[in-house]
């Protein structure tokens, strides 16, 4: 089997480089990829319970929880019982962890940029809605 024929070979060199860059953008915030995404996506929806969060960034309970006691450790996050539901918690972003979520968003945004630059719009557009196509269907096998 040829490399270029392997969808799975393919997706995980992608991936791979994908990591790598996001990491070299946002390393100036001495955080990770990872880290810089769920920051980003609590700057987009804050004080939200930590399973709506698992859910949002597709990370589970074990890998976010340890994620979320790195950036509460930094200061970056808070996390306080849920007055709706005492058997759960909601993530909060501090006023540190704001600033810092605001520019990870920023460089993710110019990361994505960069990254798919040498695509056109429709191409980007088509690229997203595949792999949202592949990532559904492989999420029910």
């Amino acid at each position: 089997m040829k490399p270029d024929h392997c969808i799975f070979f393919q997706l995980s060199k992608t991936n791979q480089l994908a990591i790598r860059f996001l990491g070299k953008k946002v390393a100036e915030l001495n955080i990770t990829p990872v880290q810089a995404l769920v920051l980003g996506f609590l700057s987009d929806e804050d004080q939200v319970t930590s399973s709506e969060l698992g859910r949002r960034t597709d990370l589970d309970s074990a890998t976010l929880t340890g994620i979320l006691d790195r950036l509460e450790a930094a200061q970056l996050i808070e996390r306080r019982g849920n007055p709706d539901d005492r058997r759960s918690i909601k993530v909060h972003l501090t006023k540190q962890g704001k600033t810092l979520a605001d520019e990870a968003v920023r460089l993710i945004v110019e990361a994505n940029q960069e990254f798919l630059k040498m695509l056109t719009e429709g191409e980007k557009g088509e690229l997203r809605s595949l792999i949202r196509k592949i990532r559904n269907q492989a999420s029910h096998v």
